[in-house]
């Protein structure tokens, strides 16, 4: 007699690590062993206030940062989105399963609320400032299509160079 799939009930703990389902030899992991950004808070102190509801821990917009750098996700909208999806990029920035991800307007608040000058000082310039990392990124992705799925786009593509023919 053939049965019919039992409904089950719904079990009332469950045993997870999100490390466990992280590979060892993942980049995000390679990336962990060097960033350190325990001393985060205390130099970004001045610019929070004392009153008011808690402020978002500025070492998990960093880390966000760092995987939307590391895996070329340029939106601020794209990038928590994977954040909530991908186990890896949870690990990296510390979040748990039920742990919330930032709004994606976050980073824009932050980014004009804190005062620039003092801040660009301390930011890195030339090649390291992200803006040529980008502008890489971008073509790489583009390129990264063409070899996919030849038969979808164009003989050539001005973004990156490519030419087919």
């Amino acid at each position: 007699m053939m049965g019919s799939k039992q409904k089950a009930q719904a079990a009332l703990f469950y045993e997870f690590s999100i490390d466990d389902h992280v590979p060892q030899d993942h980049l995000l992991r390679s990336i962990d062993r060097f960033v350190d950004l325990s001393d985060i808070r205390q130099y970004l102190a001045e610019f929070y206030s004392h009153t008011g509801r808690p402020s978002i821990d500025p070492e998990l917009l960093i880390r966000m940062l760092l995987v939307g750098y590391c895996f070329g996700i340029r939106s601020e909208r794209w990038l928590c989105e994977e954040v909530h999806l991908n186990l890896a990029y949870r690990w990296f920035c510390r979040l748990g399963l039920t742990d919330p991800v930032p709004n994606h307007s976050t980073f824009s608040k932050n980014r004009h609320a804190l005062p620039s000058r003092r801040l660009r000082s301390n930011l890195p310039r030339g090649p390291l400032s992200g803006k040529r990392f980008a502008q890489a990124s971008i073509r790489k992705d583009c390129c990264m299509v063409h070899r996919r799925w030849p038969g979808q786009r164009a003989a050539s593509c001005r973004r990156c160079g490519f030419d087919r023919g």
